[in-house]
């Protein structure tokens, strides 16, 4: 068998059409995204991959955010091509196309030495939760938003990222509708519940306050009683993780949350914080 060189990839651009071909990729990872996640984000990424044979045998992502930052997602080596320096070409080729944006991803354990070489820095560790909600939870306050919601949305995003997502916020809330906490003051709080992988997954949850944060999670999670649900926590969540253990969400793994500096940094610009994930892939 001939002996592969970096000569023998092409690294090329990727869109829409090649999300059969990814999925392939990422099933070989035992990751959950179906088709239709995977059409998801390349509708809303710039992505690259790479091909050696005429095959794809890698993937990455770049999702930008507005004109301040960016996630990089989705970077997947197949096993036969490791050792190749495949990864870091991808994440690199991510990075020209990021250019002076700040760019922030979750990464693995096995992946951090690479991302720390790249100039990304450790800001805080995300816990997965999934399973089959067992527990019968009550709720109130809550509201399903509406298109007119949208603004408000936006908004509160921003407040807690200091990222524009609008685009990204505007094609979630066609998928099913924000669940809203309102007071005399606006906007405390929204989460968002859509397909994905094996069932549904919760996220993001934007609260101005951990009063609010619960609100939310314990209604998101009751209207998914008897479903399988996933949630991505991040540390501002911590308090409330036997709330989500009780309701049968086991911790099935996590990541280290990751940015890398830009020109035009990103910062949260008030009291909000987000405490769920929209996805790993889209912090």
């Amino acid at each position: 068998m001939k002996t592969l060189n970096p000569s023998d990839i092409t690294i090329v651009d990727l869109g829409p059409a090649d999300a059969a071909e990814a999925q392939r990729l990422s099933l070989q990872e035992a990751w959950p995204h179906r088709l239709e996640d995977w059409q998801f984000l390349l509708d809303i990424s710039k992505g690259v991959g790479a091909i050696c044979n005429g095959k794809l045998v890698g993937t990455a992502l770049l999702t930008p955010y507005g004109e301040t930052g960016a996630t990089c997602n989705m970077i997947i080596v197949d096993p036969a091509m490791r050792g190749l320096g495949l990864g870091r070409k991808l994440v690199e080729r991510l990075l020209e196309k990021a250019g002076d944006l700040e760019c922030r991803l979750i990464a693995t354990e096995a992946g951090l030495p690479l991302y720390e070489k790249l100039g990304f820095v450790a800001t805080g560790k995300i816990r997965q939760h999934q399973g089959v909600v067992t527990a019968k939870l009550s709720f109130v306050g809550v509201i399903d938003a509406t298109p007119g919601d949208l603004d408000d949305l936006v908004a509160l995003d921003r407040v807690a990222l200091g990222l524009d997502r609008s685009a990204l916020v505007a094609k979630l809330i066609d998928k099913q509708p924000f669940l809203l906490l309102r007071d005399k003051n606006g906007l405390r709080g929204f989460a968002s519940c859509r397909p994905f992988g094996r069932g549904h997954i919760l996220g993001p949850l934007v609260a101005r306050d951990d009063e609010a944060f619960k609100i939310l999670l314990t209604a998101s999670i009751a209207r998914h009683h008897g479903k399988f649900l996933r949630v991505d926590l991040t540390d501002a969540a911590a308090a409330e993780v036997a709330v989500v253990e009780a309701a049968g969400l086991a911790k099935v793994g996590g990541g280290v949350a990751m940015t890398r500096p830009g020109i035009r940094s990103a910062e949260p610009v008030g009291d909000a914080r987000v405490y769920a994930l929209a996805a790993q892939a889209l912090c």
